[in-house]
């Protein structure tokens, strides 16, 4: 019977690193992400009821590679896919791929699509052998 809100990324999410990492080397650099029609058909097999899901696109510029390369690590992007390349990049290939991505104009952009949705819960009761804890009885630990 609750709400679940939540925001994820779409699949235009990163875009540019995408193609620009494949003209650099061919190897799967950035995750894919769910459309969102295929998250609210998720969230229906799930149980949940009457989702309600939007899509936003923001563009962010960067004016280097050092930039562009601190924000990834700030929000914690990593290469987890199992088609990635094995073993250092190496210069050149980096090269490669800053040369793509920042020779296409002087501040080039990331897309970010952003998922934003909601739902409700079925109040079904839990299955054998799931327990339901209530989020609002586990205590905050102070240090």
């Amino acid at each position: 019977g609750g709400l679940l809100m939540f925001t994820t990324f779409g699949p235009d999410t990163l875009r540019e690193l995408r193609e620009s990492w494949s003209v650099a080397d061919g190897y799967t650099h950035v995750n894919r992400f769910p459309d969102m029609h295929d998250v609210g058909d998720g969230l229906v097999r799930a149980g949940l009821r009457d989702p309600v899901l939007d899509v936003d696109r923001l563009s962010v510029s960067y004016h280097s590679a050092g930039a562009l390369l601190r924000d990834l690590t700030a929000a914690g992007a990593r290469n987890c896919l199992c088609s990635r390349q094995r073993g250092l990049m190496g210069r050149e290939r980096f090269r490669r791929f800053t040369d793509t991505f920042f020779g296409a104009g002087e501040n080039p952009s990331l897309t970010l699509e952003l998922v934003y949705g909601h739902c409700w819960g079925s109040g079904a009761s839990p299955r054998s052998g799931e327990v339901a804890i209530d989020a609002g009885k586990i205590p905050l630990r102070r240090q």
